[in-house]
């Protein structure tokens, strides 16, 4: 068989070109960032509260005057800078060879970042891999598409062997962006304990959209006999007989209470999660996340 050859950012956007961003075109009408970005930081108008209105916009001061609930309205900023904050540890190659965790974030994020640097607007990334946050500045363009896929390719070689803490992620982000931004978060949330209130912080000076990629073999062992399982993050093995019944039934509900466990801290913390799997066309992924997010914020 002839030598795999490695893929190149011009071929990987080319074929998003064609086979992700001109269905997301017809999938999604109008301006794509308006499909995820909230609000802005002009305040329009005020208006007294309805049920569906997000209570953080309540403007207490009027409130108080008024002896009725009124909600700030803002205009939606003209130029707004996309972040990606990406997880790129061990955990993340976990997957089938041709579609693992880690080939499905650099696809999502190069289709995001081409469809908002379209029409002008700045894109950026801090990579995290995973003592190290390396930061790409904000800028817009094809080329800026091509350097953020060129550094995601490149980090994927790396050989750091250490358990992943998304604590250093969030604060060297808290640290860096200043001006109020659209944030993605994506990760497989496979972390150390402790993240919870850098990223509630995070998420009250920006709007963020965390997105946690998995891949389906996460939770469910197929009956292979005995094999070998290996900690992606710490090199640790262990021999499992997986024709056990017992022992796949107590790996799936170990995956069941580690997502009960997931949402319940995301949900103290007030941040929407949204789920993408590897087994997953984009696309869906996209315009579910889209759905989902304008539902919300009606």
């Amino acid at each position: 068989m002839p030598p795999t050859i490695a893929p190149t950012p011009e071929h990987i956007l080319r074929r998003l070109d064609w086979k992700v961003i001109r269905r997301l075109d017809g999938a999604l009408q109008g301006n794509y960032r308006t499909q995820f970005y909230g609000v802005g930081l002009d305040l329009s108008d005020l208006r007294e509260y309805q049920p569906q209105d997000d209570v953080r916009h309540i403007d207490w001061n009027v409130t108080a005057r008024t002896d009725r609930l009124h909600v700030r309205q803002y205009l939606e900023d003209r130029e707004v800078t996309t972040w990606f904050l990406l997880d790129l540890s061990r955990s993340m190659r976990f997957g089938p060879a041709d579609r693992h965790k880690q080939s499905v974030l650099i696809d999502l994020v190069a289709t995001l970042a081409w469809v908002f640097t379209r029409s002008g607007n700045p894109v950026a990334a801090m990579l995290y891999d995973p003592a190290i946050t390396r930061t790409i500045p904000p800028l817009s363009g094809r080329r800026q598409v091509l350097r953020l896929i060129h550094e995601l390719l490149r980090e994927t070689d790396g050989q750091i062997r250490a358990s992943t803490d998304l604590r250093v992620l969030l604060r060297a982000g808290l640290n860096t962006l200043k001006r109020r931004s659209l944030v993605f978060l994506v990760s497989d949330f496979i972390s150390q304990p402790g993240w919870e209130r850098p990223l509630a912080l995070l998420s009250r000076r920006h709007e963020l959209i965390a997105i946690r990629l998995s891949d389906p073999r996460e939770s469910q062992l197929p009956d292979a006999g005995l094999i070998y399982l290996e900690d992606a993050e710490t090199g640790e093995q262990l021999a499992v007989d997986t024709s056990d019944p017992g022992l796949r039934q107590s790996f799936f509900e170990a995956g069941r209470r580690r997502e009960e466990t997931l949402l319940e801290r995301l949900k103290r913390v007030a941040v929407d999660l949204y789920a993408v799997s590897t087994d997953e066309d984009l696309v869906r992924a996209i315009v579910r996340m889209a759905a989902v997010r304008k539902l919300r914020r009606r």
